[in-house]
């Protein structure tokens, strides 16, 4: 991660784009004091899938390893689709607790 001064960035703006497009942060300072953070942009997740989102940052970070065998959510149902019946929820709870 690189510093820059607000005048030497508006001055070299197209170098530090690149740097930033080729994946490197570079923080911004007014007078020694960080204002702003330049980095590449979080991939923007399929509208209908935007846990793809959050699980590629994560596997960026390194908190996630990605599997072998393709997008892990393929199979999930889509958004809205899984439909229990009413009362289910406390059904559950109260098996878990033992208060059958």
């Amino acid at each position: 991660m690189v510093s820059v001064g607000i005048r030497e960035l508006k001055n070299n703006l197209s170098r530090y784009l690149k740097r930033v497009q080729a994946g490197e942060r570079v923080l911004v300072t007014d007078r020694g004091r960080t204002v702003a953070e330049l980095r590449p942009p979080e991939p923007e997740g399929d509208i209908d899938q935007p846990h793809m989102a959050t699980y590629n940052r994560l596997v960026r970070e390194g908190v996630l390893r990605p599997g072998r065998g393709g997008d892990p959510f393929a199979k999930w149902p889509p958004k809205g689709m899984i439909r229990l019946p009413p009362g289910t929820a406390q059904r559950l709870i109260d098996e878990d607790r033992d208060e059958r």
